[in-house]
């Protein structure tokens, strides 16, 4: 009889914990390689957990709720088969990337899980550095975020993580000592932070309301607790205006009815929210005022074009990425939201596809709405929404000059954006060129 552990996996770099939110099997019950045996949350994404090896769950060291470590052991599969013995105890990460800003789904690339250091390394001053010295300077980069936003010297604070690893609740409370006069001398750092993402959410104090008999008491979910401070601090950090323009769809309603058997048989689903991606990444390229961010008193003008599309799902709001959405044709978007979006219903999306957002697209219009003003994904500077498209009377000028009311299939969309940087002469400017490219969307472009 063979033992193999499951191990909590390092989704992604700055992953250095997660949550077991759901057991999917449970004690004495077999499970085949590969079959999904439970589902974690972490700070990115939340996602089910597949069984390294065949056999029984023999034991679960780790309940639903609790948070641990990455590669902290969460439970014990025996198997028969010695060969399983060898398999890998966590899904294998995606392909690393380069590090990215906070988002709706903020998240850096992911990599293989990354065991302590076992070998000493150079320090600045050229001295060696010990194994538990390296585990200490490599806190997250969340927390490394924050040190530099606050010219903190992370050496200086006392670490309560493994190994003396600073955590973020090291930093914070520090940070709140400091305030108070009672923390030591920082050193500085670069006044500017390229990340330009808020310092933090966990400041985000939310009031207790009481809860009266009959009334159900629920805690919230990882995800909802970081949608809710998410929220907040975007309403605090950025100067919100909303702008709203009504588009006549009927050209590419039209174009939809052509092509709609045309795209299913190519295996894409041809809806108007494809056409509307489509337009804003081609005019984020000539405004790029939208594609940005603020870092300090500095703007960054983002190079690639990733649009956002949130996904409303049972559990919360998560935002998968189309990376370089100007690049790809209508019917490649078509695929790609597709497959995006199904992946997250499904909790298989992995870190690298909610992370480097630069511009996000809510669609409520699905459910009925008229219209909406979004909150900003931060660090982004504008956010669009997508109300309900459907047929309504519209008065419509004719060749001879002569109005009628015709029936149009129409829609509203709405555009949140940074007053910070964003003036209304550049919300406006850029919402007349979608409005315009839409309404005369040509069936060439399909």
């Amino acid at each position: 009889m063979s033992r193999v552990d499951v191990v909590m996996p390092q989704m992604g770099e700055s992953i250095a914990e997660g949550t077991v939110s759901r057991w999917l099997k449970q004690i004495g019950e077999e499970v085949k390689r590969d079959e999904a045996i439970l589902e974690i949350s972490t700070d990115k994404v939340d996602a089910e957990i597949p069984a390294p090896a065949s056999g029984v769950l023999a034991e679960i060291k780790v309940e639903e709720g609790q948070t641990v470590e990455v590669q902290t052991v969460i439970a014990v599969i025996e198997t028969d088969q010695a060969a399983a013995a060898s398999a890998p105890a966590a899904p294998p990460a995606p392909a690393a990337a380069a590090p990215s800003p906070t988002s709706a789904a903020p998240a850096t690339a992911p990599t293989a899980p990354e065991p302590a250091p076992s070998v000493a390394a150079p320090q600045r001053d050229g001295s060696p550095e010990t194994a538990e010295e390296r585990l200490r300077h490599r806190s997250t980069p969340l927390v490394r975020k924050i040190a530099a936003e606050h010219d903190v010297d992370i050496a200086r604070i006392e670490g309560t993580g493994h190994a003396g690893r600073v955590t973020k609740r090291d930093i914070l409370g520090f940070l709140e000592r400091q305030d108070s006069g009672a923390a030591a001398a920082v050193q500085k750092a670069p006044a500017l932070v390229p990340s330009a993402a808020p310092a933090v959410a966990a400041d985000v104090m939310h009031p207790a309301a009481e809860a009266w008999p009959g009334d159900r008491l629920e805690p919230m979910s990882r995800i909802r607790k970081l949608t809710a401070d998410h929220m907040v601090l975007s309403r605090r950090i950025s100067a919100h205006v909303t702008s709203f323009y009504e588009v006549d769809f009927t050209a590419i309603a039209g174009i939809r009815q052509a092509k709609k058997r045309d795209y299913e048989e190519r295996g894409a689903k041809l809806t108007y929210l494809a056409f509307i991606v489509k337009v804003i990444a081609d005019n984020l390229r000539r405004h790029p005022v939208l594609n940005a961010s603020v870092s300090g008193d500095h703007i960054i003008y983002r190079q690639p074009i990733n649009i956002g599309i949130a996904v409303a799902l049972d559990w919360g709001l998560i935002v998968p990425v189309l990376r370089n959405a100007d690049e790809l044709s209508l019917i490649g978007l078509a695929k790609r939201m597709a497959d995006l979006g199904e992946r997250a219903r499904t909790k298989r999306l992995s870190p690298d596809e909610v992370q480097q957002g630069t511009f996000t697209i809510t669609n409520p219009g699905v459910f009925g709405s008229y219209v909406g003003a979004p909150i900003i994904n931060q660090p982004q500077v504008a956010i669009l929404g997508v109300g309900a498209i459907e047929k309504r009377p519209k008065v419509v000028t004719m060749d001879d000059g002569q109005d009628v009311i015709a029936i149009r299939t129409m829609g509203m969309l709405s555009l949140s954006y940074d007053h910070r940087i964003v003036d209304g002469a550049d919300a406006d400017r850029f919402m007349a060129d979608v409005k315009r490219d839409l309404e005369a969307f040509a069936e060439g472009g399909v």
